[in-house]
């Protein structure tokens, strides 16, 4: 421990805690790396753990400043020489038009203009973050103006994080695949490391840390225990059969997998603790944390909570694998430039039966911007169980989904038969030639899937021939040829602060703006005509919102309508095939399944079966166009035909005719931007709870159905189940009807919910902007010439142009 960390603790009223700060060796070094679960071992007590992370906080800021100060006078002292340099004659560039030249460094230089790019942001960012905790703090809380400006300040920091959705079958290439794009070659196992199909495992960047961390996240007990039953009652119904139901393999696994060969054995209760002393935390309902130097000691490490041996080998007889147990394991790298603001997550095709792990991947699945559908190229066009996990997920993550991007990437591109007589350059050209026609057929198998089509056009789908092993040690292809590069470029756009930079600095000016605006009284004359103005502006952009919404829920009326009535007139023929499908004692025990599971079973391979999405189907058909019209995931005009993103106050035109109140203008064309905004990411979380309530609907109606056909045994019991549900759903044949009404009043109520609140918002924003006394407020002269210095060259060139003008304007 040295003297700075002490007289920290000390300046923020923390002594009684140097002592164990010196015990633990804590220096000026270690001090700004400790992670969140190290500060409660060192802080016991939750006061003084608060007080230490704020201070903390302030500290880290003061030093990035610093170091931001330091880099940008070496930034400008570089470019003195740079200036110096461009004066130089040239006569490679002779005659080039400057718009040429600047085309030539953008192609040839391109990495390093990203890099200098986000760099030059960073310090952007930084400064003014620092900028607006200094103003915060000096903003009072007694009156009502300077309340809403802290609240505005703290409202400025978003965490925008872009979820990519991987599937893909065991062997598809998908944990090579990763390890390449995101540059850890040995993060995720494979080759004799079988995956489980269970386990979600999500990869994110871990920041003021070098460690690899591991985060597992548990099943509950009672869950657990609820498996083990279905398991025993599933064994003990298959003693006298063939032993080759895939269900059936799936229960034996996972026990073995857990217990070994005492299940088999043991008649005592598999819940006992002695079972499970290497993971207290399952029994304790707690996550378990891994924390490892390297990546090779963290996969060695978290690989038995996520997949099996493939051969139980010499001195692996009495290993335990934890996977049956697992509902997620979060990854952590240290410092990935790939998963800064992206999370990767390998994904299970079909859900899962576990009634939490499948709630959340259907959380996962929805929220991913961008889907990865991950096969080998042999066979990538006809590839049945890739087809059948897009089709199975294209309403989850389409129209009730936020998917922008479907990426198809085909593996293993650089596996050729017949190879070994050829030449390298034969080698390169066959595999191009391949991927080409790989890609092609990937296209039209995806323009023949209509189910998939109703939610994705041409443009969102993407197909991507890649070879993890020729990215490594390029013997026949490019680095460029194996596309791996394309993904990686791919996700650093998603990671490009850009967007969170503008936006931060624009908010700032807004806000700084609408102080000094306040503290000038120059509009004091006219407030009141600016007030009447604005609210009629107000007014008449509401009320053209409000008329397109009418017109969009009339229109959702009748293709509800339509829907319900070839509901009313199908769903006999539907139950008809689905619950006459089989007449074996194999399809009965699907069907025990089924009505087990209200609806729905998830076989450990094949189609997911779920009748409640069969009787709702003709509902959902007849409003998917409007719905992705309506609702669209990947058009820049977006929600209810673009008029929200029309809303405007008309700002520019008022300052040209109010001088005076140009600053409180500034404030209100930010705020009008950032509602929008708040208002778009909002839509896309409630419109997928619009979308389900049809299928959600049905479900909880065939609930009671459901329950008594699950409650038959013996013989004739599935004649007894299907007569069961067809006299249920004949009798609730007025639930397509009920589906209908919940759908148009959710939709309703999200149509008020954003009226309401951009109103309140904007509303309350002019209230404040004229109708407030600004005489407590400090003078912010200085702080908003910086941060409009900071607008200006953001504002200036296109986002790729950005740090070529960065330093130099």
């Amino acid at each position: 421990m040295d003297d700075f960390v002490r007289n920290k603790l000390v300046e923020w009223g923390l002594s009684e805690w140097v002592e164990k700060f010196k015990d633990e060796q804590i220096d000026s070094e270690s001090l700004c790396e400790l992670d969140d679960r190290e500060i409660e071992n060192l802080i016991t007590k939750a006061g003084p753990r608060v007080k230490f992370k704020k201070n903390l906080k302030l500290l880290k800021l003061e030093q990035e400043h610093e170091e931001a100060a330091g880099l940008v006078q070496c930034e400008q002292e570089h470019e003195e020489v740079a200036d110096v340099v461009q004066v130089l004659p040239s006569t490679s560039d002779t005659g080039k038009r400057k718009s040429d030249l600047r085309s030539d460094a953008s192609r040839l230089q391109s990495p390093a203009k990203r890099q200098h790019f986000t760099f030059s942001e960073s310090i952007i960012l930084s400064d003014v973050k620092s900028i607006m905790t200094f103003v915060h703090a000096r903003l009072n809380d007694q009156d009502k103006l300077s309340a809403f400006l802290k609240k505005k300040i703290s409202d400025l920091e978003t965490d925008k994080r872009e979820l990519v959705g991987v599937f893909g079958k065991t062997g598809a290439g998908k944990s090579s695949l990763i390890n390449a794009i995101i540059k850890e070659k040995n993060l995720l196992p494979s080759g004799t490391i079988n995956a489980c199909t269970s386990v979600m495992i999500k990869l994110e960047a871990k920041t003021h840390s070098s460690k690899y961390e591991a985060e597992i996240e548990f099943i509950t007990k009672e869950e657990w225990k609820d498996e083990l039953w279905s398991f025993r009652q599933l064994l003990d119904n298959n003693k006298n059969q063939e032993k080759e139901d895939d269900d059936y393999h799936d229960a034996v696994e996972k026990l073995s997998a857990l217990y070994g060969e005492e299940w088999k054995k043991s008649s005592e209760n598999l819940m006992e603790n002695k079972y499970f002393k290497e993971i207290p935390e399952f029994l304790q309902s707690r996550r378990k944390i891994l924390t490892c130097e390297s990546v090779n000691e963290l996969s060695a490490q978290f690989v038995k909570y996520t997949r099996s041996e493939s051969k139980q080998g010499e001195g692996n007889e009495g290993k335990k694998w934890f996977w049956p147990l697992v509902k997620c394991v979060t990854v952590r790298v240290p410092n990935n430039p790939f998963l800064q603001h992206v999370t990767l997550v390998d994904l299970p095709g079909n859900g899962d039966c576990n009634k939490s792990r499948d709630q959340m991947w259907k959380g996962i699945v929805g929220d991913c911007s961008t889907v990865w559908i991950v096969t080998e190229i042999n066979r990538a066009a006809s590839e049945k169980e890739a087809w059948e996990i897009l089709e199975s997920v294209s309403s989850l993550i389409g129209n009730g989904g936020e998917c922008q991007q479907i990426h198809f990437i085909c593996t293993k591109s650089d596996l050729l038969d017949d190879s070994d007589d050829l030449s390298r350059a034969h080698i390169h050209d066959r595999i191009v030639k391949r991927n080409m026609q790989a890609k092609d057929g990937v296209r039209k198998a995806f323009n023949k899937r209509t189910k998939i089509n109703k939610h994705f056009t041409d443009d969102s789908f993407k197909v991507f021939t890649v070879s993890s092993r020729e990215f490594l040690k390029g013997k026949y292809l490019s680095p460029e040829e194996t596309e791996i590069t394309k993904l990686q470029g791919f996700l650093q756009d998603l990671n490009d602060c850009h967007s969170e930079t503008v936006n931060y600095v624009s908010g700032a000016y807004g806000i700084l703006s609408l102080i000094q605006g306040a503290n000038s009284r120059g509009v004091v004359s006219k407030k009141g005509e600016v007030f009447a103005e604005l609210e009629r502006i107000v007014n008449l952009q509401l009320e053209n919102i409000r008329k397109e919404m009418e017109e969009t829920y009339t229109a959702f009326e009748k293709c509800l309508s339509d829907g319900v009535e070839k509901s009313k007139g199908s769903y006999g023929e539907k139950l008809k095939i689905f619950l006459y499908r089989g007449r074996n004692s194999g399809f009965c025990r699907v069907l025990k399944c089924v009505v087990e599971n209200g609806g729905v079973h998830k076989p450990k391979n094949g189609t997911l079966i779920n009748l409640n999405m069969k009787l709702a189907s003709c509902l959902t058909d007849s409003i998917d166009e409007e719905f992705r019209k309506t609702f669209p995931n990947d058009s820049e005009r977006g929600a209810f035909n673009g008029v929200i993103n029309e809303f405007s106050l008309n700002t520019d035109f008022l300052i040209e005719k109010y001088k005076n109140a140009e600053l409180q203008f500034r404030f209100l064309k930010t705020e009008e931007e950032k509602i929008k905004a708040k208002l778009s990411r909002m839509m896309r979380k409630q419109k997928k709870r619009v979308y389900s309530s049809l299928t959600e609907t049905i479900e909880d109606i065939m609930e009671e159905g459901y329950k008594k056909a699950a409650e038959f045994e013996g013989e004739g019991m599935l004649y007894c189940m299907r007569e069961t549900i067809k006299n249920h759903v004949h009798s609730k044949k007025d639930m397509f009807e009920q589906a209908k009404n919940t759908m148009l009043e959710k939709l309703h109520d999200l149509m008020v919910n954003i009226l309401e609140i951009l109103e309140k918002i904007m509303k309350e924003s002019i209230e404040r902007s004229f109708n407030t006394d600004g005489g407590l407020l400090p003078d912010v002269s200085t702080e908003l010439e910086m941060v409009k210095k900071y607008c200006d060259q953001l504002a200036a060139t296109p986002d790729d142009e950005t740090s070529l003008d960065l330093l130099t304007g």
